[in-house]
């Protein structure tokens, strides 16, 4: 006979065949449920973490910008540019796994020292600068772990659904059908054995 999708093969062996399945997907959808829980709570933590990352970078961006403003107006675009030494930051990611996902855990900036000389605004600009680059950093990682994270919880959530809403509805319903067709065959047998004692007497 056929399920939801699958083959059932009749008869008593059937009933083993959807017994087994029964089994590992109800273990299965325990464990999806259990894994969802943890993705969730950590979610709410990872939002968390999050919305504080984009707050400091934020802030440590208008820093910045208010600071370069301020260099420009008493130095020029001049000195900006003379600012610049060409040296780049040194960012690292470092990664971690979370129920399966590998996600950024935590960033880091460094940022070499300047080459030549600064005045105090510009100083000040460049530090805010580097301020505002670590916490755009730091921004970026919680911002791809809870992407990340929220990606893997909604589709726990879907095999969950698929296996709580139509693999396991689909199994139980095979398993009702094969056990009526077991109950129905071993009632027409009975009968045909109640049919058959008299003959059987009436010959010996």
């Amino acid at each position: 006979m056929s399920g939801r999708g699958f083959s059932v093969p009749p008869g008593r062996a059937g009933r083993l065949w959807l017994d087994r399945r029964l089994t590992v997907a109800r273990r299965a959808a325990d464990l999806l449920d259990r894994k969802l829980r943890l993705l969730q709570a950590d979610l709410a933590r990872r939002e968390e973490a999050a919305a504080l990352a984009a707050a400091e970078w934020e802030r440590d961006r208008l820093d910045a910008e208010r600071w370069l403003l301020r260099a420009s107006l008493l130095g020029g675009q001049r000195a900006i540019r003379l600012g610049n030494d060409g040296q780049y930051a040194d960012i690292e990611v470092r990664y971690a796994i979370t129920m399966g996902v590998r996600h950024p855990d935590s960033a880091s900036c460094v940022v070499p020292q300047a080459a030549g000389w600064d005045g105090p605004a510009l100083a000040a600009a460049r530090r805010a600068h580097q301020a505002a680059l670590a916490a755009a950093v730091r921004h970026a990682a919680a911002a791809e772990a809870l992407t990340l994270i929220r990606a893997e919880a909604l589709a726990t959530r879907h095999r969950l659904h698929a296996l709580k809403d139509r693999w396991i509805p689909g199994l139980e319903q095979a398993m009702a059908e094969v056990t009526l067709a077991i109950e129905e065959q071993e009632l027409a047998d009975a009968a045909r054995l109640r049919l058959a004692a008299p003959v059987r007497e009436a010959g010996q």
